[in-house]
């Protein structure tokens, strides 16, 4: 016992341990914060190339409109022929506004995506859900992008 402080080498040691998972998670959260960037940059630049870098190889991707993409191959060769012939008046922004860790290295990450437009733009709210590498890196691995659609009153 540490006279001074009345703790404990105990205590002290399960601190330091609670402030090193903490620190490991904020810095988790702000590669994950990182990776949203790079869609949203990647997008707006229509870089298919740096887009498909964000995935694990066995990603699922499922596409605003329900299309449901099994695979790197899969996602790679969809966005190639539509991300970069893809139009839109205005810009897109990507938000992470959750992140979930359902484990150290697996993370929900729930994204407000809007595409502002002279129209008034619209919505999107997709969920990642990224795997932790045994690199360190984050990458995309199970990803539903879904559209939001005005919610009615009576709803």
């Amino acid at each position: 016992m540490n006279t001074e402080t009345g703790e404990t080498v105990e205590s002290a040691v399960t601190i330091e341990t609670a402030e090193a998972a903490e620190a490991a998670e904020a810095a988790d959260v702000r590669a994950i914060h990182q990776v949203v960037a790079e869609v949203e940059r990647a997008q707006r630049a229509k870089d298919a190339e740096g887009f498909l870098a964000l995935f694990h190889p066995e990603a699922i991707w499922t596409t605003a409109h329900g299309k449901v993409l099994v695979g790197l191959d899969a996602i790679a060769a969809f966005t190639r022929a539509v991300l970069p012939a893809a139009s839109w008046d205005g810009e897109v922004t990507y938000e992470p506004v959750h992140v979930r860790f359902l484990r150290h290295d697996v993370a929900a990450v729930k994204v407000r995506q809007v595409y502002h437009a002279a129209d008034g733009g619209s919505e999107g709210a997709p969920l990642y859900v990224l795997t932790k590498g045994d690199d360190g890196r984050w990458l995309l691995h199970a990803c539903q992008n879904t559209q939001v659609h005005a919610v009615h009153a009576e709803e």
